[in-house]
C-alpha cells in the first residue's frame, strides 16, 4: 500500500467500511438548477478573475482567459528579426502545422486527394495530447443509437453552446471515422463474437464509447503515425509556426518557422494552411495542474488571431474531474472518466457518494471542488482532493477486470506502490481541455481568414463549453479528414500572390494604439517565451 498520512488512512477506512452500503444505491442526477448552482459557485470558468475583455482584434470586446490574453497581446517572436519572404525553404500545396492526430489525419487524406502535403510540429511527430486519450472514442453506430441521440447528448453537455452545423457534422460523420481507423489498422476493442465493446462516458445516454482498453488514443496515434510515414508525407520536426504568412490578397499563404532546437527561422510557403496545434494545458490557468503535454501552449489561438481569424468561446475550458492528486509523481496525471464508466464512485473523506459519476465533466469537476471547499475533502500533499473509489469495479464486473479494461491505469498507479483494484485513488480536477478556439465553418476554415484552416482542438465551436468523454477523439477524425479534403481541393486552383507579413506588423502597431504593453514573447515555445521577461 502507498504510504498515506495517518488522517488519510482513517479515512480510507471509512470508504472501505461504506463500499458493501454504496453498491446497491445509486446517487440521482443533478437537476438543470442543481448544475447552474454548482457550476457557478464552485467551476473555474465562473471565477471572475479568469477571464479579461480583449481590447482588440476581431474578438475585441469578448471575454477571453487571462492567461490567452496574454498571449495574444504578446511580442511577435520575430518582430525584431529580419524575415526573407522571396527565398522559401518549403513549398508545398497543403502546410499542415502540427503533428498530432487532427494533423495527422489532415495530412492522410490531403494526400490522398493528389496534394503535396508537408507537416511541421515543433516537437516530435506524434507528441501530443491524442496519445494520452484513454477512454475511447464516440460514435453512434450501435442498434439502439442515432447520430441524433448523439447530438442532444452533446448538446445539452455543452451548455447549448456548439453551433449546431459543427455538432451535427461530429455526430453524422463518427461512424464513418471509426470505420476509416479500423481500415488503416486500429484495433478496437471487440467481444468473442466480434461485436464491438463499447461503455458509457459522463452525459451519455447509450453506450456509444469504442475504446483500445485505456489506450486508445496512443492507438490511433500509432496507426496515423505509420500511416504519414508509409504514404511518404514530409514531417519537419522541431519546427514551431510562429506566424501565418498570408499573400497580398489577405489569404493565409504559408508560416514562419522557429527550430525549437537551434532558434533558426525559416520560411514554408503553401496554397492553404491547417492549423492542428492543439490546445492550451500547459498554460496551467489559474494554476492548476494539467494532463496536456509540453507542447499544448495555445499556439494556434496565437498565429490565427494575429491574421485575423475568429475566436470562439476563448473563455471556457475543460477542467477533467479526476486528475491524480497524490502521489506527486503522477500529480495532474488523467485517471481516465473509463473507470466510472466501470463502476468506480467518486466519495469523501467520510466515504460518501456526493455525485453521479456519470454526470458531464463540468459538473462533476465542480462537485468536487465543492466538497473540498466545504471541508468534506482530503488534504494531500499537494493541496485536497477526494477519494476514486476504483475497488467498486471488481465489486460490480468481478475479478480481472481493471488490469483487462483499464491496463495502463493499473500499471502506472502498480508502479507507485497503488493497487487500485484494493485502494481507491485521490484525485482532484486537472486542466485538460481547451473547449473554444479558431471559429470555422462546416469545411474547417476559419471565420476571417480564407484559405486558412483548423482541426482538433485548436478549432472551437464544435463542443459549446464544456466536451463529452470521447468526442475529442472523433473530432480529430471527423474535422481532421475535412480539413485535409478541402484544403487539398481548394490548392488545385490557387495561385499564391506575393508574400506578406503585414498583418503581424499591423497587429504590433495596434497594440500599441490601444495602449497594450506586452509582458511575453508570443507565441510560447514550451514555457520559454513567457520565462523571459527581459526581452525588451
Amino acid at each position: 500500500m502507498y504510504s498515506y498520512i495517518e488522517e488519510r488512512i482513517a479515512s480510507l477506512r471509512k470508504v472501505e467500511q461504506t463500499r458493501e452500503e454504496r453498491l446497491y444505491k445509486s446517487y440521482p442526477r443533478m437537476n438543470k438548477s442543481e448544475k447552474r448552482t454548482v457550476l457557478e459557485e464552485y467551476h473555474p470558468d465562473y471565477v471572475e478573475s479568469a477571464c479579461e475583455t480583449l481590447r482588440l482584434g476581431v474578438n475585441k470586446g469578448d471575454k477571453v482567459i487571462k492567461e490567452f490574453a496574454s498571449l495574444l497581446y504578446g511580442k511577435p517572436i520575430i518582430s525584431d528579426k529580419v524575415i526573407n519572404l522571396d527565398n522559401p525553404d518549403y513549398e508545398t500545396d497543403v502546410l499542415v502545422i502540427g503533428g498530432g492526430g487532427a494533423g495527422a489525419a489532415a495530412a492522410i487524406t490531403a494526400k490522398e486527394r493528389g496534394a503535396d502535403v508537408l507537416i511541421v510540429t515543433k516537437l516530435r511527430m506524434g507528441d501530443s495530447n491524442t496519445v494520452m486519450a484513454e477512454g475511447g472514442i464516440q460514435a453512434a453506430d450501435g442498434p439502439n443509437d442515432s447520430p441524433a441521440i448523439h447530438y442532444i447528448d452533446a448538446f445539452g453537455g455543452g451548455g447549448y453552446a456548439a453551433k449546431p452545423q459543427l455538432l451535427k457534422k461530429l455526430v453524422l460523420e463518427a461512424p464513418e471515422a471509426i470505420a476509416w481507423l479500423t481500415g488503416l489498422g486500429v484495433v478496437f476493442d471487440k467481444n468473442a463474437d466480434g461485436e464491438p465493446v463499447t461503455s458509457h462516458g459522463g452525459g451519455t445516454s447509450k453506450k456509444r464509447m469504442h475504446a483500445c482498453r485505456d489506450f486508445t488514443g496512443l492507438e490511433i496515434m500509432r496507426t496515423l503515425k505509420s500511416e504519414v510515414s508509409c504514404r511518404g508525407i514530409p514531417v519537419a520536426e522541431y519546427s514551431s509556426a510562429v506566424e501565418i504568412i498570408k499573400d497580398e490578397n489577405g489569404n493565409a499563404a504559408g508560416a514562419v518557422l522557429m527550430n525549437t532546437e537551434t532558434g533558426g527561422f525559416s520560411l514554408a510557403k503553401a496554397k492553404t494552411v491547417i492549423i492542428a496545434t492543439g490546445g492550451a494545458g500547459r498554460l496551467h490557468c489559474q494554476g492548476f495542474p494539467t494532463s496536456n503535454h509540453y507542447g499544448a501552449t495555445a499556439d494556434g489561438l496565437v498565429i490565427a488571431y494575429r491574421s485575423g481569424a475568429k475566436l470562439i468561446c476563448a473563455d471556457t475550458l475543460q477542467y477533467h474531474p479526476t486528475g491524480v492528486a497524490e502521489p506527486s509523481a503522477l500529480y495532474g496525471n488523467l485517471v481516465t472518466e473509463k473507470a466510472r464508466s466501470l463502476g468506480a464512485q467518486l466519495v469523501n473523506k467520510d466515504g460518501a457518494a456526493f455525485v453521479n459519476p456519470l454526470e458531464t465533466r463540468d459538473v462533476t469537476a465542480a462537485a468536487i471542488i465543492r466538497e473540498c471547499k466545504i471541508g468534506n475533502g482530503i488534504k494531500t500533499a499537494n493541496g485536497f482532493g477526494v477519494w476514486l473509489d476504483t475497488p467498486m469495479i471488481e465489486k460490480i464486473n468481478g475479478d480481472g477486470t481493471i488490469e483487462k479494461r483499464l491496463p495502463s491505469t493499473f500499471r502506472t498507479f502498480e508502479r507507485a506502490g497503488i493497487d487500485v483494484r484494493k485502494e481507491p485513488i485521490a484525485v482532484y480536477p486537472t486542466l485538460h481541455y481547451q473547449n473554444g478556439g479558431i471559429e470555422i465553418d462546416e469545411n474547417c476554415e476559419a471565420v476571417g481568414v480564407k484559405n486558412l484552416f483548423a482541426c482538433g482542438e485548436a478549432a472551437g465551436g464544435i463542443h459549446g463549453r464544456n466536451r463529452l468523454m470521447g468526442n475529442s477523439l472523433a473530432d480529430i477524425i471527423v474535422f481532421g479528414r475535412t480539413a485535409g479534403r478541402v484544403a487539398a481541393d481548394r490548392a488545385k486552383n490557387i495561385r499564391v500572390g506575393k508574400l506578406t507579413l503585414g498583418h503581424a506588423e499591423n497587429f504590433t502597431k495596434e497594440l500599441e494604439k490601444a495602449g497594450v504593453k506586452p509582458v511575453c514573447l508570443s507565441p510560447e515555445i514550451l514555457g520559454k517565451a513567457t520565462l523571459n521577461k527581459s526581452f525588451d
